[in-house]
């Protein structure tokens, strides 16, 4: 008997769809062949034969012209595979029928049901007593009767919709009728909404995200509670405008102080080309009038300034540009109502945190901090050529208490500021290098001194090399400055004036290294390098009492210093060459430098490609000594002492600390201390000490603690040591299930007291945050 196989394939005009998209098909001319004389290796991939079958019978009905494979029927094409018991294909009307366990397979989506018709012209069908599965929103659609009505639409009756995993799901919405439409929305009439299958709520008509790409709609609302804000809803509104650009509209309902309201704008036309716009504001109702009750309850007392304005707003923004000729342009705009509006409202989807950390993500700048009077909006344009660097700069500084409250202004601006910069470079061969900086200001005040101001300060250097021990560089600056003044209300001072002043440097330095073998896997070498280094700088005492005085730069005071100082480092190198292994995480490194560093070993280009390096740990201390304060016979002759500790072991332990410690009183003057420790699961703790002398003392805590894969507990504590009292503090919860999430948040900071909690359902969304 001869036996033929044929196969071909039915293409659609986009190719293969969700589900039911895949378009399969096989031809047999032989009734009742058996499944052993079919090509036991199905082909996958292969374009040319894009559909296979396998079954253990196959006929052709010729009067309906219908062909029917019954017995383990497997028919698939790469990532797409329809298995069932029996499956009839009408090759004329295009239509086909699945019976007997039906489980398709497009991609990850999948199709189950007892049944399943389909119509591959219209790329529609029903399935009986089954299922669908979407896994791009991780859907789950259950029903009697599952229609699929387009190309990515679905509709089904007496059916439930879930995102949880299982026959007995964490929740469910069951409804008369179900429509999902993929990147658009869902519908649910008459939709019952139960967990673990108790019903809680009924709607009449239910409507529910099921996009999984950014689209225009409402974001999670949420909801918390404020003691001076009253219950707070935060709803925000998505705009997407174009591929280009997007904008939010967000709403703030206060129940205490009213309604705010805030405008986002984004926007992207190239990877040089981006910038962000917010502003929002509220008619605030309560305000503080200069009453005891309104200040104690509505005002804040750390500078004296009663908050008379409703009028409440911000603006803020970052735009990066790149303009013709690679000149690149930077605008920071901040400019806020009175001084407490960041501070009032610091939390919520447009408040101060949430901005500062986009903009830093983002830009990589942010924002002056949120209890900070002075904003500075600033407009940049820089040029950088291969030696120099060209910045022009319009600086305003927006100082709120002095713009609102004050009778005078003498806040200092810069407008515009020129300034040019050169890298160190060589004279010819003469082994005399020099770099020059020069500025040109016009500083500008409301009521105050205004003037020009230009500085031109190069600077020559000799650097000297003793073998491999010894680097020596002398190098000596002579700074030119001349005023011009606007205003100046000291009429005895000449308007144009100048200043010429020397200074001269000596570096001195060496550097001892030695590379150790190491038993943890992992890392190959260790590198220790100490670098002991002496600076004589000295400036001669000049007279400038009779000079405008706009920035310290107006005041060069006179040095005639020793300083002395030493640098650890410790350089791990890992070996890239090995297979990757567990490395234990005390003694694992991140891979944070690039190229090759100062203290890495020396290598050619072959053998650096087997390894990474990183800096691990340094160490640095300093000290000066007053050589003329020496020779005038003062007690204390020696600066305090000043470190630092950078430790970076991975994600596990991070240490960064400073301080400087005064050898005459044998204290500390100042350190501020930070400690992140974390493991291989969600368990992290920061510490955070600072300290000043008489001045200011602080410690804050935060934890996040995995109880179980589930439960994450967080806490924060924050307390004033000098003064006794707590500044911040409070705790909460997250609990995620597999399909659900739950948290709960209380937070207690100076007189105000906040509540807020979220709750998500994932698929449908949810609220809080």
């Amino acid at each position: 008997m001869l036996i033929r196989l044929f196969t071909f394939a039915i293409h659609g005009k986009k190719g293969p769809r969700m589900v039911y998209g895949a378009v399969f098909l096989w031809l047999l001319s032989i009734q009742g062949v058996p499944a052993a004389s079919l090509s036991p290796d199905r082909i996958k991939g292969d374009p040319d034969i894009p559909w296979q079958i396998s079954a253990d019978t196959v006929s052709y009905d010729a009067s309906d012209t219908t062909y029917h494979a019954r017995g383990n029927v497997i028919i698939e094409k790469q990532a797409t595979r329809l298995s069932a018991d029996a499956v009839a294909f009408n090759r004329v009307a295009m239509t086909a029928l699945a019976s007997g366990h039906v489980i398709m397979t497009a991609g990850k989506d999948v199709v189950t049901g007892d049944t399943v018709e389909f119509d591959l012209r219209r790329e529609t069908g029903v399935i009986h007593n089954g299922g669908v599965f979407l896994a791009g929103n991780h859907f789950y659609i259950r029903g009697d009767r599952i229609e699929k009505t387009g190309e990515q639409s679905y509709h089904a009756k007496a059916a439930s919709l879930t995102s949880c995993d299982g026959d007995e799901p964490d929740w469910a919405i069951t409804a008369r009728d179900i429509d999902v439409t993929i990147e658009g929305y869902g519908t649910a009439k008459h939709a019952v909404f139960r967990a673990a299958d108790v019903p809680l709520l009924y709607t009449p008509y239910f409507v529910f995200p099921a996009k999984t790409k950014r689209q225009t709609g409402l974001l999670i609302p949420m909801p918390g509670y404020s003691s001076r804000q009253g219950a707070t809803w935060d709803q925000a509104f998505f705009l997407a405008i174009n591929d280009s650009s997007d904008a939010t509209l967000y709403t703030r309902i206060m129940s205490q102080r009213g309604v705010k309201v805030g405008l986002e704008y984004r926007y992207k036309l190239t990877e040089d080309a981006f910038g962000t716009i917010m502003v929002d504001g509220l008619d605030d109702r309560k305000v503080d009038d200069g009453s005891t009750n309104a200040t104690e309850e509505w005002g804040y007392t750390d500078d004296g300034y009663t908050r008379p304005n409703s009028d409440r707003y911000w603006l803020r923004a970052k735009i990066d540009q790149a303009l013709p000729g690679d000149v690149t342009a930077r605008l920071d705009l901040d400019i806020v109502s009175d001084q407490d509006y960041l501070t009032e409202f610091r939390d919520g989807s447009s408040g101060y945190t949430a901005t500062n950390n986009y903009f830093l993500d983002t830009f990589d700048r942010d924002l002056d901090t949120s209890d900070d009077n002075t904003r500075t909006n600033q407009l940049n344009v820089n040029k950088t050529w291969t030696a120099y660097a060209l910045n022009v700069d319009v600086l305003w500084y927006d100082n709120v208490i002095k713009r609102r409250w004050s009778d005078t202004d003498n806040t200092l601006q810069r407008m515009p500021r020129f300034t040019l910069a050169s890298m160190k470079q060589s004279v010819l061969d003469s082994g005399l290098y020099w770099d020059v900086e020069s500025e040109a200001t016009y500083f500008y005040r409301e009521d105050g001194n205004r003037g020009y101001r230009a500085d031109f300060y190069p600077r020559a250097y000799y650097p000297m090399r003793w073998k491999h021990y010894l680097s020596v560089e002398p190098s000596a600056g002579w700074r030119q400055t001349v005023w011009r003044m606007d205003r100046w209300e000291d009429d005895d001072l000449d308007q144009n004036t100048s200043r010429g002043i020397y200074d001269f440097k000596l570096d001195v330095s060496t550097e001892l290294s030695k590379i150790m073998s190491t038993p943890f896997k992992g890392i190959d070498r260790i590198r220790h390098s100490i670098k002991p280094r002496v600076t004589y700088t000295f400036i001669p005492d000049q007279d400038q009492s009779d000079l405008p005085y706009f920035t310290s730069k107006d005041r060069i005071d006179a040095a005639n210093l020793l300083t002395y100082s030493l640098t650890n480092t410790f350089t791990a190198r890992l070996d890239r060459s090995q297979p990757e292994r567990p490395v234990k995480p005390e003694l694992s490194f991140p891979s944070q430098l690039s190229g090759e560093p100062e203290d890495r070993e020396r290598t050619d280009g072959a053998q650096a490609m087997l390894y990474d390096y990183t800096r691990f740990c340094r160490i640095y201390l300093e000290q000066s000594y007053d050589v003329d304060a020496a020779r005038e016979n003062k007690d204390e002759v020696l600066t305090d002492v000043y470190g630092e500790l950078d430790f970076n072991l991975n994600r596990y332990l991070l240490v960064s600390a400073d301080a400087t410690y005064d050898t005459y009183d044998t204290r500390f003057s100042s350190h501020n201390v930070g400690v992140t420790v974390t493991d291989r699961s969600r368990n992290k703790l920061t510490l955070k000490h600072r300290y000043k002398t008489s001045s200011s003392e602080s410690i804050r805590a935060a934890l996040s603690l995995g109880l179980t894969d589930s439960l994450l507990l967080r806490g924060l504590y924050e307390r004033d040591l000098l003064d006794d009292e707590n500044i911040e503090r409070g705790g909460g919860f997250v609990y995620k299930a597999q399909c659900w999430t739950f948290g709960l948040f209380y937070v207690k900071e100076d007189n105000d007291e906040k509540y807020n909690f979220l709750i998500n359902f994932n698929g449908i969304g949810g609220f809080g945050g």
